[in-house]
């Protein structure tokens, strides 16, 4: 069963308030041609009709709208929203004309772009003329694009075709109604046995096409939460300081330091980076480098999720690489911090072994946050990545070479913090190289000591001091230069 189909206006009034329509750009200095430019018997009643069941004369109705709510706070934004009861919301040079005007009037006044899709595609009856509109959408996304605004898309029922390649797939933030019929190919030009299924928003969900599917009475507050925390420029207030140990020999020293002081001096844009989380655990500094892998495989250890509960507020979670694959076991996302309010984009390893799905998720992420200026915290929980054919298969080394590309070459500031197991370049492709932290309860390793010992031929009661050998305890990696220091629990309540 698919999703309520909606008007153009009742969709407005669904998510917004205050909503004024854009002027309606001029249009050619010559009249159109009857029947449109490929002289098509019967268009220009076609379009009579459609006008007159609608009342709209074009597919798309575009404006400005305030959307939010009270507990948000609102945020204004350029609203387009497609009527696909006029010739099944298709895309012809008017409906271009309309599109262009309204991401126009979003770059001038440095508005996010909300597009709320119904659409079948191309208009068939102006031909290629139609088709090139594709053309205008995608370079409209494009420049507001570089113009760092960002742009949302709610999938309604259907959203197919050129539509859903443009508006919907190219969007940075991608909602669904449940049981939207979601895919490139419309019902009437599928293959007579395709799955019905395969073209829904569930299944582009699963596919890693879409970000959530949102039930139609939460998608007021969904859309008000994406605004707030991508639309507010992250404020450059000082940050509170974290306490971190100082490990500078094998013997630690416990002594509280500014962290903020360190990593705000690496700032390279109005963002501040993230100071480093407190250490969530209990467990203090491990004497040998068996012990740190003990501490960080214990079960008992907090994990990604306790951080980001503990970190952040009003989480919104993306998801999916845009190329077919999910992986739940690297969350990404933005979030407002807890302690001033600034919005934080994360990216977080649950320890299991990565799948090249998290990592190009991960790199999705760390590019939009940087062309949003929001800054980055990463937080580092692995085994190492997934070895399986499988992965091999999905890209493995592409999907992390990707992410190392990602974080490289981001100018917004990242702040990463090592939570648990550090496995090799799977861990390391995820941390920033100038500002990386690590939790009493975790290791970094080039292999893992079992891997090690197995690789150098030695026997198992060797994998202790193989371990040791390897220099994986968080205060070796201080001394090692390979991160800045170690993160203390908060104290104790008084």
């Amino acid at each position: 069963m698919g999703s309520r189909r909606f008007t153009a206006r009742e969709a407005i009034r669904l998510v917004a308030a205050d909503f004024s329509e854009l002027p309606v750009p001029p249009g050619p200095d010559a009249p159109d041609a009857p029947d449109g430019p490929l002289s098509w018997q019967g268009y220009d009643a076609s379009r009579a009709r459609a006008a007159d069941r609608t009342g709209e004369e074009e597919s798309v109705v575009c404006g400005t709208a305030v959307l939010g709510t009270a507990a948000l706070g609102t945020t204004a934004a350029v609203l387009i929203s497609f009527e696909f009861g006029f010739l099944g919301g298709s895309l012809g040079e008017r409906t271009g004309d309309r599109l262009e005007a309204a991401y126009t009037y979003a770059r001038e006044h440095r508005l996010p772009v909300v597009s709320l899709v119904a659409t079948g595609g191309s208009r068939m009856q102006e031909g290629m003329r139609a088709l090139v509109q594709l053309q205008r959408v995608a370079r409209q996304s494009t420049l507001t694009r570089a113009a760092r605004l960002p742009q949302i898309a709610v999938l309604r029922d259907p959203t197919t075709g050129g539509g859903w390649a443009t508006l919907g797939a190219g969007a940075d933030v991608i909602l669904a109604l449940p049981g939207a019929q979601v895919g490139f190919a419309g019902s009437r030009v599928r293959p007579p046995d395709a799955d019905p299924a395969a073209y829904t928003a569930e299944a582009q969900l699963a596919a890693g096409a879409v970000d959530a599917v949102v039930p139609e009475r939460e998608l007021p507050e969904a859309l008000a939460l994406w605004l707030r925390l991508l639309s507010r420029p992250s404020a450059t207030s000082p940050a509170s300081p974290t306490s971190v140990i100082s490990a500078t020999s094998t013997t630690s020293t416990t002594s509280t330091t500014s962290a903020t002081s360190a990593t705000s001096a690496t700032s390279i844009t109005s963002a501040e980076p993230v100071p480093p989380p407190p250490a969530l655990g209990d467990t203090g500094l491990p004497a040998t480098g068996w012990e740190a892998v003990h501490n960080a495989r214990s079960p008992r250890r907090p994990r990604a999720h306790a951080y980001l509960d503990a970190l952040l507020t009003h989480r919104a979670a993306i998801s999916g690489d845009r190329c077919g694959g999910t992986d739940d076991g690297m969350l990404c996302g933005f979030g407002v911090r807890a302690e001033d309010g600034r919005t934080v984009a994360y990216a977080a390893q649950t320890g299991t072994a990565t799948r090249p799905a998290g990592y190009r998720t991960a790199a999705r992420l760390v590019r939009l946050a940087d062309r949003l200026r929001i800054p980055v915290l990463t937080l580092v929980d692995t085994p190492g990545a997934a070895n399986d054919a499988e992965a091999e298969r999905q890209g493995a080394g592409a999907a992390i070479a990707d992410l190392f590309g990602a974080v490289a070459a981001s100018e917004t500031p990242i702040t990463t913090l090592l939570i648990g197991e550090g496995g090799s370049g799977g861990a390391l492709a995820l941390a920033a190289a100038d500002n990386t932290w690590a939790t009493p309860d975790s290791y970094f390793s080039v292999i893992a000591p079992e891997s090690a010992a197995a690789i150098l031929k030695r026997p198992a009661e060797e994998v202790r001091a193989t371990a040791d050998q390897l220099r994986i305890r968080p205060q070796d990696l201080v001394e090692l230069g390979v991160v800045r220091g170690i993160v203390e629990p908060l104290p104790p309540a008084t």
